[in-house]
């Protein structure tokens, strides 16, 4: 254990910088935006303001937007026509990623914002609704000690470039395979 804490002494000491960083959540299996949350709750617990834009989500209410909206420390913004295969409507979705980008773009220029949590993005950009070039200029102008959390299925190769921190969850075994469905509490 003596050798493990020098160890990881050692690389504490290397790694002095402090900066906001990009995290993104990725992959097929379920936790990315449990996960964002999971940290938004952790910067709450510094104090810090947050700001979620939800691009996916649509009407119907979820766990952690009740809990989170009882914080004045939090904007929260559900923006999405719900969920694609839901809608049939490209050009609906396309204009409600828009609006939803203008809202993100909003908290990405607010110091006064600690951390940023971009829920679903990845899936808009998969689809084509948004150009990554504007998503990558809005991060790189923003406040230099903001965090940005982005999840999503499928992160595109250039964001994942550009971050700090990516993880990718992948699945396992899922409930909703053995004909479970979707659990308040737990997906909902």
């Amino acid at each position: 254990m003596q050798r493990q804490k020098s160890i990881v002494d050692a690389a504490v000491a290397r790694a002095p910088e402090e900066r906001g960083i990009i995290v993104i959540l990725t992959g097929n299996g379920k936790g990315k935006s449990s996960s964002g949350f999971g940290m938004l709750a952790r910067a709450l617990g510094h104090g810090f303001n947050i700001g979620i834009v939800q691009f996916i989500k649509g009407s119907f209410s979820t766990g952690e937007e009740a809990f989170f909206r009882r914080f004045p420390e939090v904007q929260y913004y559900v923006m999405g026509t719900g969920f694609t295969w839901e809608t049939q409507d490209k050009e609906k979705d396309i204009a409600a990623a828009e609006v939803a980008w203008t809202q993100a773009e909003k908290l990405l220029n607010d110091p006064k914002i600690a951390v940023v949590l971009l829920d679903e993005l990845n899936i808009i950009l998969k689809l084509g609704y948004l150009p990554i070039e504007r998503i990558l200029e809005s991060l790189a102008k923003r406040p230099p000690s903001q965090h940005i959390i982005i999840t999503g299925r499928a992160a595109p190769k250039a964001l994942i470039d550009i971050a700090d921190t990516v993880t990718e969850m992948r699945m396992v075994k899922h409930a909703f395979q053995a004909g479970i469905k979707a659990q308040k509490g737990i997906e909902l």
